[in-house]
């Protein structure tokens, strides 16, 4: 990797001001290491946000759990009261890489990583999310890409923590020049839908800080199918929550990762299911509503049954 100047940061504000011109954030440094070390990302100066003030604090009041941006994915996946009030969230941490990964990964880093895709990864091509003409991956090896996308890119978010936080409607607390702002996670996201080069609606210099999640009796659950049982990014991912009265669920959400360059949100599908018992029948209905629009190309077809298969399993889960 290329030489770089390494600074500690001990506020918010002060990490904003140190980061430069080309400078970028670490904290858990599994993702920006790995892209430095591949000469993808090249940053005069690091900034090390890992002590920020009650960046590693996880609370729960009044119902609502708020997690710092530091808090690790181990430190997710083993908290009583996450197992227990928010499941899908602990049960999409557990599933993040390895336990030696889980233990220094972070929630903000899982948020904010970059693509996974082999052509983005590949330092010397130059694809379409690098700045370049093509996706690479559209006429070539797309097994890992998405089914939907709003852009020529098919790079899917690849973040677990991403897609069960949409399905519990949290909210990112980002700070940006302008003052801290507030974000869905659709919000945090949404640049990447259309915009090719973009990864998630974070501008340089946008420092994540923490996470807020409401309890409001929602039964939540987290499905994933990877090829290996272990270490390895989702093929599909689902998180699906409701409140759930006499087998009928209101207020349901369903969110699909791996599949879209954004947690992809399948309003319809959830739209369908309001009012009615969950069972066989409604929940194979909802699953074909939430992959009608699907698109896959010549080497991920096999995600669409996939995905329907995760989408009835994680509603059915909810009766449990």
């Amino acid at each position: 990797m290329k030489a770089f100047e390494y600074v500690n940061a001990l506020t918010p504000t002060s990490a904003a001001g140190l980061l430069g011109e080309n400078g970028r954030y670490l904290a858990g440094g599994i993702d920006l290491l790995g892209e430095m070390k591949e000469y993808i990302a090249t940053p005069s100066r690091v900034v090390n946000v890992k002590n920020l003030p009650e960046s590693k604090t996880l609370t729960v009041s009044d119902g609502v759990l708020r997690l710092g941006a530091n808090v690790t994915v181990a430190g997710i996946a083993a908290e009583t009261e996450i197992l227990t009030g928010w499941p899908a969230l602990a049960e999409a941490a557990r599933d993040v890489g390895s336990p030696q990964i889980r233990a220094v990964a972070t929630l903000g880093g899982n948020l904010a990583q970059h693509s996974r895709c082999w052509y983005y990864r590949q330092r010397d091509l130059t694809c379409l999310k690098r700045g370049g003409n093509t996706c690479y991956a559209r006429d070539g090896q797309n097994k890992y890409n998405a089914i939907f996308s709003g852009n020529p890119c098919i790079s899917p978010v690849v973040s677990n923590l991403a897609v069960a936080l949409s399905a519990l409607d949290a909210r990112v607390v980002v700070q940006r020049k302008e003052g801290e702002a507030s974000l869905t996670v659709s919000e945090l996201y949404q640049d990447a839908w259309s915009n090719p080069l973009a990864q998630n609606s974070l501008a340089p210099g946008d420092l994540i800080l923490a996470v807020s999640v409401p309890s409001d009796g929602r039964k939540s659950a987290y499905l994933q199918m990877s090829e290996k049982s272990d270490f390895d990014w989702a093929l599909v991912s689902c998180a699906v929550s409701g409140k759930i009265e006499d087998g009928k669920i209101s207020g349901a959400r369903i969110v699909l990762g791996s599949v879209a360059p954004v947690p992809l949100v399948a309003a319809d599908a959830a739209a369908f299911l309001e009012g009615k018992p969950l069972d066989e029948s409604s929940v194979t209905q909802a699953a074909e509503i939430a992959l009608a629009k699907a698109t896959p190309f010549a080497h991920n077809g096999y995600k669409v049954p996939i995905a329907r298969a995760l989408i009835r399993r994680a509603l059915l889960k909810l009766l449990v």
